[in-house]
């Protein structure tokens, strides 16, 4: 095994050195003063010993750190053990629940979509802070977003995520149902509507390459439902099915403003037994009788 020497950098390591860095700057000459004495009267005490280990090491300079704060002072009674247990450690803070983490700070303008972007993920605040400028405390593991010094949002952060990280409360009421929208509820609510509307609602889900594309023109067709009635959405679904079989929201939409769903459809009769063309006989341009 390879023994360890003993070193300022490996006093370092050990947190030694670091105490003048979290002390009042009107404490610093004192600490740093008190620093080089410690690293120097531990290296003197260790200096002729081997350590195969950290481990013995730090054992070693934990019992040299105590043989020294239980040292008396020259000049006054007591020791810096007693000093800290009678002076100091009464006013000490406990420490905090979790571990410090570094967080990198940015500001931004929350635009219309009520997103803010940290990395390559986008995430959700409320609605309500559109257009206002707000600090974003990224970590590890949380995104948190301020607004003049309270918390208005707080996300687990992500690596990466295609689709922005929504929280519903964030989202105005309409935004929020919408949310919730999906192909089978769509088809749910035409089904209790009426055939033609669930072959029309069928058809806005297929007509693009994506469902979700679909889902605004169904929104907008159970609207019109809430407007004119489902029995008037239905007849002008049937109705719109007789011009084309890709009917568009705007047919439906114009057939229910004019009232065309109110009106009796004439369908042609196709039938093979209905009879079709002309109907004068071959002899009438023949030349035959056109009487």
């Amino acid at each position: 095994m390879t023994a360890v020497a003993i070193s300022p950098t490996v006093l370092s390591m050990l947190g030694l050195s670091r105490l003048s860095e979290i002390t009042d700057k009107r404490d610093k000459p004192s600490a740093e003063g008190t620093v080089n004495v410690i690293e120097t009267w531990i290296m003197a005490a260790l200096r002729n010993y081997k350590f195969f280990s950290f481990e013995e090491l730090n054992a070693a300079i934990r019992e040299k750190l105590l043989e020294f704060n239980a040292k008396t002072f020259q000049k006054k009674q007591g020791s810096r053990l007693t000093a800290f247990e009678e002076e100091e450690k009464d006013f000490l803070m406990p420490l905090p629940a979790s571990p410090y983490e570094t967080a990198i700070w940015s500001k931004a303008t929350i635009q219309p979509d009520y997103l803010i972007a940290v990395g390559d993920c986008k995430y959700s605040v409320p609605y309500e802070y559109i257009g206002k400028e707000v600090e974003i405390r990224s970590t590890e593991k949380t995104v948190e977003v301020f607004y003049q010094s309270h918390r208005i949002a707080s996300h687990i952060k992500k690596s990466y995520s295609p689709e922005p990280i929504y929280v519903p409360e964030h989202m105005p009421e309409k935004h929020r149902k919408f949310m919730m929208y999906n192909g089978e509820h769509f088809e749910d609510w035409a089904r209790s509507v009426g055939k033609s509307t669930l072959v029309v609602t069928r058809h806005f889900l297929t007509m693009h390459r994506v469902e979700q594309q679909g889902y605004k023109p169904c929104a907008s067709l159970m609207r019109l439902a809430d407007r004119y009635s489902t029995e008037r959405v239905e007849n002008a679904c049937e109705r719109a099915l007789i011009y084309t079989p890709n009917p568009s929201l705007k047919i439906i939409s114009t057939i229910l403003k004019n009232g065309q769903d109110r009106v009796e459809s004439h369908i042609p009769d196709t039938s093979p037994n209905q009879s079709r063309g002309i109907t004068r006989g071959a002899s009438y341009f023949k030349g035959g009788d056109r009487s």
